[in-house]
């Protein structure tokens, strides 16, 4: 609140430079207009505007109470002086008449923008007004054009007063609906952050325990017991990691590590994955240039052979087969992955939304690195899921 109120003095005192001095400019002109102001009080009269631009300078930096009511003291001397000592005994003419009236409006009621903020102040902006008015009624007694000066005078002032009030007043509003969207950005973004980490602990426990606990509910069909001991010793470990407050991270093809990943060669990798599925009995073969060593960025890396793997896995559960082909291809700009099986296939408008394996550990999982998927299968003719990612 303390920024807030701080930012709205800053305006307002902004505001009586703005208008404070344009109006003492004007009134300077007026005041070298020839055959008005006499030569004596023109002189007097430029100093107290000098004077009072330089105060309406320091109070629109500074905020100082003294410097407002310098500006008033020069003004109204400046009033006096044009009013009585110009010509004396003669009614102002048409350009003292102006002097006047600027004075009374622009350069002096600037001072309302710094005035509205505490009743101490008000009450001060409230005797500025009546002493301006007054004054005004006096040297103004015989002049053709009292009621105008007057009237404009109030007019001014009032109206100067209004917009100060209404700045003040809209200013914190603002900056309180500022805040309001700032906060609710902030809670957007917490939400989004904690609904990506939900997915990636899906896919983490779908990779991993669930994996091992399928196996375990079929009694390790096709699977030897000491791969089976094996795989659920690395879930086990990394369970226990993420109990003691570890942030899992993928490591490699079907394994996560909680150290950040380096930059690995592709051709390494997919021995990775060929040596899991060979202890799985699920038997693969490679085609397409898998054995060059293609460079890939870790992240990029780490959910492309993530995604392979659960295409294969998903062979090696459903498929009814025990192989399956990779063809592994690049371009410029893409690795591509074709996994292919001549399994039962299935129905993809019958897959249930609860099944997170393609939808989250293939497709999402590319999707947040830039790649894409593509799955094609229909009953009795397979499955073939096609992954991209960029270089």
């Amino acid at each position: 609140m303390q920024r807030i109120l701080k930012e709205r003095d800053r305006l307002l005192r902004r505001a009586v430079q703005a208008a404070g001095l344009t109006g003492s400019a004007t009134t300077l002109a007026c005041l070298f207009v020839p055959g008005g102001v006499a030569g004596g009080a023109r002189i007097a009269a430029v100093a107290l505007i000098l004077l009072l631009a330089a105060a309406q300078y320091l109070l629109g930096s500074t905020g100082a109470l003294r410097w407002a009511v310098l500006i008033v003291l020069c003004g109204e001397g400046t009033i006096l002086i044009v009013g009585f000592a110009s010509h004396p005994g003669v009614p102002p003419n048409l350009v003292e008449e102006s002097v006047i009236g600027m004075v009374a409006t622009a350069p002096i009621c600037a001072v309302a923008a710094v005035l509205i903020t505490s009743a101490r102040r008000l009450l001060l902006l409230g005797s500025f007004f009546v002493l301006t008015v007054a004054t005004i009624a006096v040297v103004t007694v015989d002049a053709p054009d009292r009621v105008v000066l007057l009237t404009l005078t109030v007019a001014m002032w009032l109206s100067f007063t209004l917009a100060s009030w209404w700045i003040a007043q809209s200013v914190p509003r603002v900056m309180h609906r500022i805040a309001a969207i700032g906060r609710a950005h902030r809670a957007e973004r917490y939400a989004s952050e904690l609904e990506a980490q939900r997915r990636q602990d899906a896919r983490l426990l779908h990779d991993t325990v669930l994996a091992t606990l399928t196996l375990l509910a079929h009694s390790g069909v096709g699977v030897s017991p000491a791969a089976l001991q094996k795989q659920a010793g690395d879930d086990a470990r990394l369970l226990r990691q993420l109990r003691l407050g570890g942030l899992p991270m993928p490591s490699r093809s079907g394994g996560y590590a909680l150290e950040p990943a380096s930059v690995l060669t592709l051709g390494g990798t997919l021995d990775a994955v060929r040596q899991r599925f060979e202890r799985a009995g699920l038997t693969v073969n490679w085609h397409g240039s898998g054995q060059v060593q293609l460079q890939l960025p870790s992240n990029v890396l780490d959910s492309f052979l993530l995604a392979l793997s659960e295409c294969l896995e998903n062979v090696r559960r459903h498929a009814g087969v025990d192989h399956a082909d990779v063809t592994i291809t690049d371009d410029d700009a893409t690795v591509r992955a074709m996994v292919t099986d001549t399994g039962v296939g299935f129905d993809l408008g019958q897959v249930g939304s609860e099944r997170l394996g393609v939808a989250e550990s293939v497709i999402a999982r590319l999707r947040d690195v830039g790649g894409n998927a593509r799955l094609f299968s229909s009953p009795g003719a397979g499955t073939t899921v096609v992954l991209e990612v960029p270089k």
